[in-house]
C-alpha cells in the first residue's frame, strides 16, 4: 500500500468538492456514506483491518482525482468501490496464510487459553509503554459502537485541532507500532 503519498487538508477539500460541487455539508455526508460503505465491504470480506483499508481506498482516490475528476461521470461513490476491489486484492495477497495443524479439542482448547493469555499480557505491557497521550488517544478513538463511535471520533479531533483523517493516520499509526510491539513480545515468549 502507499506510504510515501500523504493526505493534505487540499487534497482532501478537493475530494468534498467532488463528491458535491454545490453544498459543502452534503459533500461531508456523502464522505461518510462511503467510508462507512466502504469498512462494511471489507468487513464482510473478512478484512481484520477495515477501517484502514477503507482510508487506503479513499487515499488513492483522493490522489488519482486529478486524473478522473473531469472526465467521470455519474455516481462517484462507484469509483471509490472499484478501488475498494483492487485494495481487497493487495489485501489478500499480502496476507499471511497460516496451516494451523489439527490437534485433539481439549489440547486446543488449554493451548488457546493460554495463547489468549499470552496475547492479553503483551498488549498490556505494549499499551503500558506508549506515552500517556498516545495511549490515551488510542483507547478513545476505539470506544463506542456504530455511529456513536462516528461522533466519538468527529469530537475527538474537533478537541485535538485536527482533520478527522488526520486523526485516522494518527491512530492508525499509534496502533502499528502496539501490534509490533505485542508481536516481538509474543516471539520473545515462545522463543523463551
Amino acid at each position: 500500500m502507499n506510504k510515501e503519498w500523504v493526505l493534505t487538508q487540499e487534497d482532501f477539500d478537493r475530494l468534498l468538492v467532488w463528491l458535491n460541487p454545490e453544498s459543502r455539508e452534503e459533500a461531508g455526508r456523502k464522505y461518510e456514506e462511503i467510508r462507512c460503505r466502504l469498512i462494511k465491504i471489507f468487513s464482510c470480506r473478512g478484512c481484520t483491518e477495515s477501517d484502514v483499508l477503507s482510508d487506503e481506498t479513499i487515499n488513492r482516490v483522493t490522489k488519482k482525482l486529478s486524473e478522473i475528476e473531469a472526465d467521470w461521470t455519474g455516481d462517484p461513490a462507484l469509483y471509490f468501490y472499484g478501488v475498494a476491489q483492487r485494495v481487497h486484492l493487495e489485501y489478500l495477497r499480502k496476507r499471511p496464510h497460516t496451516v494451523v495443524p489439527q490437534m485433539p479439542l481439549a489440547a486446543a482448547t488449554v493451548e488457546t487459553d493460554e495463547t489468549e493469555a499470552d496475547e492479553y499480557e503483551c498488549l498490556e505491557h505494549c499499551m503500558q509503554r506508549l506515552a500517556p497521550l498516545k495511549r490515551k488517544l488510542l483507547l478513545q478513538y476505539y470506544q463506542e459502537e456504530r455511529q456513536a463511535k462516528i461522533d466519538n471520533r468527529k469530537r475527538l479531533a474537533e478537541q485535538l485541532g485536527i482533520a478527522l483523517n488526520a486523526l485516522r493516520i494518527r491512530a492508525h499509526r499509534i496502533r502499528l507500532t502496539v501490534q509490533q510491539c505485542v508481536q516481538d513480545c509474543l516471539a520473545e515468549r515462545a522463543a523463551g
